[in-house]
């Protein structure tokens, strides 16, 4: 399925923007690991809407604007960009972070937004201060991260083979992923109080296997949306769209299938 990817200027930033299949429009989030478009599962998709992929400042090469310091400046500019876009009825779709990104959007404004969809979405703490909801992968090794976020780890991208450039796009990543989600790590704490906003239908999928982000934390997540199905897929972790891409799609189509156009 043929990608293009162009760029736009919105609040002073240069705005990478993949673009793939024709459709309904799905803004894509990705996590933290990078860009998501170039996955088989996309393929599929693409054959029922549109993906549209904005690569977050600081991932893939890009720098991370003077201004960023959380993952509150994203919101804004991803509100931005469905205004410039002037996106209707579109499927917002999120992995990890970029869930927990998708989740602020939708509490703020929906208009543009008929369906939510939150992968493995971080972003809340339901336990106490000295509960640890969210491992800390800042503070793991490379093996142990991967035992954490997979099924089975041998699907998770391999280091052996890296060019010199990619390892310097992956720390980067680790760096902007940092700066997005490092304090507090990896949530809001006002946001489960304004989770009751978001009144479009919301699809939450989740991996029977991710130890990062548990499925008892996806319930909890789920319990405060109110328009929220929660399903897990069995041998998956933390990207089901990855280990497990036919189950995976199967889900989303069958979600947003009543309002796709014949």
């Amino acid at each position: 399925m043929p990608i293009t990817e162009t760029t736009l200027s919105l609040q002073g930033i240069e705005l990478p923007v993949i673009r793939k299949g024709r459709g309904r429009p799905l803004l894509m989030l990705h996590g933290g690991s990078g860009p998501a478009s170039s996955h088989p599962f996309t393929d599929e998709l693409a054959k029922h809407m549109e993906i549209i992929e904005p690569i977050h400042p600081g991932f893939a090469g890009s720098a991370i604007p003077e201004h960023f310091d959380g993952l509150e400046d994203l919101v804004y500019l991803y509100l931005d960009l469905m205004d410039a876009l002037d996106l209707r009825d579109a499927v917002l779709m999120g992995f990890s972070m970029g869930g927990w990104a998708a989740a602020e959007i939708a509490v703020r404004n929906q208009q543009r937004i008929g369906q939510l969809i939150l992968v493995d979405a971080v972003g809340i703490k339901p336990g106490t201060r000295d509960d640890r909801d969210i491992a800390d992968i800042f503070a793991m090794s490379p093996e142990s991260v991967e035992q954490l976020m997979w099924h089975d780890p041998s699907k998770a991208p391999g280091s052996s083979g890296r060019t010199d450039q990619e390892w310097q796009t992956a720390a980067a990543n680790r760096i902007a992923l940092g700066m997005y989600t490092w304090d507090p790590y990896m949530h809001n704490p006002k946001l489960p109080r304004r989770l009751h906003r978001i009144s479009v239908p919301t699809l939450m999928l989740w991996g029977a296997s991710d130890s990062f982000v548990t499925p008892d934390y996806g319930r909890a997540y789920a319990s405060l949306i109110p328009r929220a199905d929660l399903r897990t897929i069995d041998a998956a972790g933390h990207a089901p769209h990855i280990e497990q891409p036919d189950t995976f799609v199967g889900h989303v189509l069958e979600f947003v299938a009543p309002n796709l156009a014949a």
